[in-house]
């Protein structure tokens, strides 16, 4: 998708629908502000901001619509005159109105994507015999989610959930072995990190951002990744090892965090050995995993742009004009859309790299 021209700038809308029915023109009136946060580490969310300067107490017909009740579904469409795209889809859990004697009242409709389904809970309970993928399929279909997941192929003796909630055990796996938990409407995906896909959106310095702050560190960044661990079965040690050419992808980049560090301040290894590992399979995983998510960490930061609907958290953009060493690709975790009528729309991201 194309970004907005210079014109269309001028003109950005939005579109929201609960249960599929659109807000009423009247209802459009009084929204104030509307924000979208998307997330790969979080439940999605958005806030609706209902008012307006002609607001009077006795007129307030969005305060008790049914359109807002807790529960019902939303979802937020943004974009330039007839070209809108979906940038959420999810369910009301909060109403926030404030009244005041010196200004107008309002209200805040809030509510998350489907993810807020796996925070409603704690449980203790032990996976025998299970993959990672096989314990998200399961728990999608607990919370009444479609799943949709990438095999992670190392089955384990038992995993256990210590009184945690369904998101905390899913985030808490998916971080084990480089994956990630998303819902997209009613869909849960258990997928691995996907920085390595072709970039989907290219922006630029000249046309399209209005900031972008990229942080190159190498604080934690290391030539190799050692997993330790014991097998009772045939009572001898396990060792999972990863390094250079484990991080599948460098992004465009021709330095990577292992061929940065070493050069500068000489060869710096990660020992893991705080969590059992039964199994030489999981082992090697773990040591990947942890070898590839440091490396993301070696090129963080964030951007603002002109609102962009196709900015998509856990997709990757290309930017063009940062120079050699800061242009190229990056992958994005995080996405803010911010719409008001006196500002406008814009995008803010956050973004990771593992190569400059």
């Amino acid at each position: 998708m194309a970004g907005p021209s210079a014109k269309q700038l001028l003109v950005p809308t939005f579109d929201i629908l609960a249960n599929g029915q659109r807000l009423s023109q009247k209802d459009r009136a009084y929204l104030t502000e509307l924000e979208v946060d998307v997330s790969v580490a979080l439940p999605s969310m958005f806030v609706l901001a209902m008012g307006g300067a002609d607001t009077q107490k006795e007129d307030m017909p969005w305060l008790d619509e049914d359109m807002f009740a807790i529960g019902r579904s939303i979802e937020v469409k943004l974009g330039y005159e007839s070209e809108l795209s979906s940038v959420v889809k999810g369910e009301i859990t909060g109403l926030e109105p404030e009244f005041a004697a010196v200004r107008r009242p309002t209200l805040r409709v809030r509510g998350y994507d489907r993810r807020h389904r796996l925070m409603r809970g704690v449980q203790t309970r032990t996976f025998v015999k299970m993959k990672d993928s096989d314990i998200a399929q399961q728990i999608a279909g607990e919370v009444n989610l479609t799943p949709e997941v990438v095999d992670t192929k190392v089955t384990h003796d038992y995993l256990f959930q210590a009184n945690q909630t369904n998101m905390d055990f899913l985030r808490e796996r998916a971080l084990a072995i480089q994956y990630e938990l998303i819902v997209d409407d009613q869909t849960l995906r258990f997928r691995p990190v996907a920085n390595k896909e072709r970039e989907a959106v290219t922006l630029t310095m000249d046309h399209d951002l209005l900031e972008f702050s990229p942080r190159l560190t190498s604080f934690q960044q290391v030539s190799s990744v050692t997993v330790r661990g014991w097998n009772p079965k045939e009572k001898r040690e396990i060792i999972g090892r990863a390094g250079a050419g484990d991080e599948e992808s460098r992004m465009g980049g021709e330095r990577s965090d292992t061929s940065t560090t070493p050069t500068a301040f000489g060869r710096q290894v990660t020992m893991l050995s705080d969590k059992p590992v039964l199994s030489q399979e999981e082992a090697d995983q773990i040591a990947k995993s942890r070898y590839k998510a440091l490396g993301l960490s070696l090129v963080t930061g964030d951007g603002v742009c002109w609102g962009r609907p196709d900015l998509l958290p856990g997709t990757v953009i290309k930017v063009e004009g940062a120079g050699k060493r800061f242009g190229g690709q990056y992958y994005l975790t995080s996405v803010l859309h911010r719409y008001s009528a006196q500002r406008g729309y814009q995008t803010h991201f956050e973004f990771q790299r593992n190569a400059s």
